[in-house]
């Protein structure tokens, strides 16, 4: 689409340069090709005068005259047979290089003598200057004119075209006016429509029968009757705008339908009244085998697909396509049927490429047409022939909307672009977008709309596609890159993650974790024996057991993690390991009726924790594993997903741990942590305390995966740490004492950890001692500081719990 800056400036103010309107549509997916100065070739012709004009004294079809260019009075020998004293033309001086017309000129001006005549320069014709193909004479400017001037200027015609691509989806750019809007939305400029010229209607009877086939073809076929018009070449505004863009100019009458069509997208078409048989158009499909002579000339065979306009006797138009040559609009025309129609994109299509006749008229009928602008088109379209043709319109409007069009509607959510986008965006500006497109808005709630999509805007269909514009005018520069996830797949076919891809993925960031934090995984069949089951004292309902099984220990689908890894404990115990630290991902099994496999499945991980708690290394104690170790992994755990604090509560009556602590997170039970009971270990051999977690998968998953990462930036300064041993009553568990400290939200405290705990023999109490992180982020700390704070969070727990220090 090739857009002129100047034609643009009448329905948008833009006052920038072709460049960086260039580069801006370019981000709003509308890509700049070229810029083109289609009149740069005649910039240094100038206005002049032509003082004395005499005939040239051996030659007859010769003149010699004396043309005042303002800075100096040239001598000038001009063939032209209308050059004449007083006129006003456009001058080539000594120096200026002639533009290069179909093969001709391109050659520089030098002073020369004609038949004995000095000549210092050159009297133009339009021709000459790539205006028009007139060359009867010399161009004579008007009268107001101002000598010395450079043409381009008095014209207009210093004009930037911008060459801009446009999507098959983007039909509604493929005008000025769908440029403009874009350009007023980039800008937040107003959009200024074209006037409508005064022109004359008249009242008679006379009607031309307009008959639509199948309205599904042909939504709207509207059509005006102009009597008394003149067809002449047309004014140099419409021809000179018709050329910059591309369009070659032919008459007044059919260079406005082509007028109208750059303009505002609608194409038009204008038949010779007179030629059109029984006043009778019909919107009909062709015979069979029907010949059919367009504008072009070529004889084309129609099908009974194609789409064609017809009177009374024969087809006289290829329906969006082209014209026929029986209708055609010529000099003698005097009345005048222009036609405005809409027909449906996919028969207009075929139509063109099966005769490989493409037009600017098909390529915008392809794309999809304004129904609800097409009127307006219309009656421009016919105001202009008034004004620059003469005659009248009938006042009569022929033709109708066979189907009316209706405008598809769709809900916007902010916060659903907010996560298609990834970026916060305000609903104001949503808001405003929206309108600004074209959109009619009804308000839901305060971040919800039902959205009318213009009638311009074929390729709006969902709330997706509204998004997609609001990310438009936001800036796609501006959304930050940002790598996706990519899951590991099982099978070769990654078009879409389904749930099973999620779920393989989320255990492999278990698998990360785990061994990460030095535990090894244990890989068990999931086949034990019920004698295992009885072992845990796990309940007889919802077992699963093996018909074949692969042999007498293995005869019972698992319904717990528990006895495989006490099976792997013995495994390494047996090969004199001192040190166990195991993890397994695995399902588990019981009986449902409600499944289609009369077995549920369920995701589980179970860590087993067995001897010292370090390597015999140097700043390392000898002590073995404990409670707070089983629990400093499942803690760490909840933190590497994200999960944030769990809740702790004790179960005294577990089938094989003891003690027994329940993990929930949001009211949800997500595992349980403890020591397997001492008979139970001792049958495996165990002669330590064996800690043990089991958690369920499928709950974890479901809070992870609606959990939201927010990022900060490192922390520029130090912290400062203090310790505190608080003196409480055994009662008091440390979540308590823990919430209590949060609960201040003292700007200072980053953190809080648990360190020790110590229960004096003899008395009912015990020492729990905690470390507190304090740092600031504008400065660093002093000890006055962190002093400061530590007293008041120590006053604040002596009040609200009653401990001491």
């Amino acid at each position: 689409m090739l857009l002129s800056l100047n034609w643009l400036r009448e329905f948008v103010p833009y006052e920038g340069s072709a460049e960086a309107l260039g580069a801006k549509l370019t981000m709003l997916g509308l890509e700049l090709e070229d810029i083109q100065r289609p009149y740069g070739e005649i910039s240094d012709i100038i206005i002049g005068e032509v003082v004395e004009c005499e005939r040239h004294p051996d030659a007859d079809k010769l003149s010699v005259c004396k043309v005042n260019v303002g800075s100096e009075l040239l001598n000038i020998v001009c063939g032209a047979p209308n050059v004449a004293k007083g006129q006003k033309v456009p001058v080539a001086t000594i120096g200026v290089k002639m533009p290069e017309i179909n093969g001709a000129g391109g050659f520089v001006i030098k002073k020369t003598k004609l038949r004995g005549q000095e000549s210092c320069g050159m009297i133009c014709s339009k021709r000459e200057l790539g205006l028009s193909n007139d060359h009867s004479g010399i161009y004579v400017l008007p009268a107001d004119s101002k000598i010395g001037s450079k043409l381009v200027d008095f014209l207009n015609l210093n004009d930037e075209i911008l060459d801009i691509s446009i999507t098959p989806n983007r039909a509604d750019c493929l005008s000025i006016l769908g440029l403009a809007r874009e350009v007023a939305l980039a800008y937040n400029l107003p959009l200024t429509m074209p006037k409508m010229p005064n022109f004359e209607e008249y009242l008679s009877d006379e009607k031309v029968a307009i008959n639509i086939q199948d309205p599904k073809l042909c939504p709207s076929y509207l059509a005006r009757i102009l009597s008394g018009v003149k067809v002449a070449p047309s004014v140099d505004l419409i021809a000179q705008r018709l050329q910059a863009v591309g369009v070659r100019p032919i008459s007044n009458i059919v260079d406005i339908t082509n007028y109208i069509l750059m303009e505002l997208g609608q194409p038009l078409h204008a038949f010779d009244l007179s030629k059109i048989s029984g006043n009778t158009i019909n919107v009909a499909l062709a015979q069979e085998g029907e010949k059919f002579t367009a504008l072009d000339g070529q004889t084309y065979t129609l099908k009974s697909t194609d789409l064609t306009i017809r009177d009374s006797e024969r087809a006289v138009a290829l329906a969006g396509v082209m014209g026929g040559q029986n209708s055609e609009v010529g000099d003698s025309s005097t009345n005048i049927l222009l036609e405005c129609a809409v027909f449906n994109p996919s028969i207009i299509r075929k139509t063109a490429r099966r005769l490989a006749l493409h037009s600017e008229s098909s390529y915008r009928f392809e794309r999809g047409i304004d129904q609800v602008n097409s009127r307006f088109a219309l009656n421009r379209a016919a105001a202009l022939m008034c004004q620059y043709a003469g005659g009248k319109v009938l006042k009569q409007e022929q033709g109708y909307e066979s189907k009316a069009f209706v405008p598809a509607v769709s809900r916007f959510r902010v916060q659903k672009a907010v996560d298609l986008l990834g970026v916060e965006l305000k609903t104001e500006f949503c808001e405003n977008t929206l309108k600004q497109l074209g959109c009619q808005l009804n308000k839901v709630n305060e971040a919800e709309f039902n959205v009318t999509m213009p009638s311009w805007r074929h390729d709006l269909e969902r709330e997706v596609d509204l998004i997609e514009e609001v990310g438009r005018v936001y800036g796609v520069d501006l959304i930050p890159p940002t790598l996706p996830s990519i899951p590991q797949f099982l099978n070769k076919d990654t078009s879409s993650i389904d749930a099973g891809a999620k779920d393989f993925a989320f255990l492999m960031r278990l698998r990360t974790w785990a061994s990460g934090s030095g535990l090894n995984e244990a890989i068990n069949y999931s086949f034990v024996g019920h004698k295992d089951l009885d072992t845990f004292n796990l309940a007889q309902a919802g077992r699963v057991s093996i018909k074949n099984p692969l042999n007498a220990e293995l005869d019972v689908l698992r319904t717990d993690l528990m006895p495989g890894m006490m099976n792997s404990l013995r495994e390494n115990l047996a090969q004199a390991g001192t040190s166990v630290r195991l993890f397994e991902l695995a399902h588990c099994f019981e009986a449902s009726s409600d499944s289609e496999t009369t077995v549920k499945e369920q995701s589980k991980m179970a860590i087993l924790l067995y001897g010292t708690r370090s390597s015999q290394s140097f700043g390392h104690s000898e002590a073995d594993c404990d409670y707070f170790d089983i629990k400093g992994y499942v803690e760490n755990l909840l933190c590497f997903l994200n999960l944030g604090q769990a809740e702790y509560k004790l179960n005294s009556t577990h089938s094989f741990l003891l003690p027994a602590v329940e993990v929930s997170l949001s009211g949800q039970q997500v595992g349980i942590i403890g020591q397997i009971k001492t008979e139970i270990a001792d049958q495996y051999h165990a002669r330590k305390a064996v800690w043990v977690a089991e958690l369920n998968l499928e709950v974890l998953a479901k809070l992870s995966a609606k959990t939201t990462i927010l990022f900060k930036a490192l922390p520029t300064y130090p912290a400062v740490k203090r310790d505190i041993t608080f003196i409480c009553p055994l009662g008091l568990k440390y979540s308590e004492l823990y919430s209590a400290v949060v609960a201040l939200k003292r700007p200072l405290l980053e953190h809080i950890e648990f360190i020790d705990v110590f229960s004096p023999d003899g008395k009912n109490e015990r020492n729990l001692t905690v470390r507190l992180t304090f740092r600031h982020a504008e400065k660093t700390l002093k000890d006055t500081d962190v002093d400061k704070e530590r007293e008041t969070i120590v006053n604040a727990i002596q009040k609200t719990l009653g401990l001491s220090v």
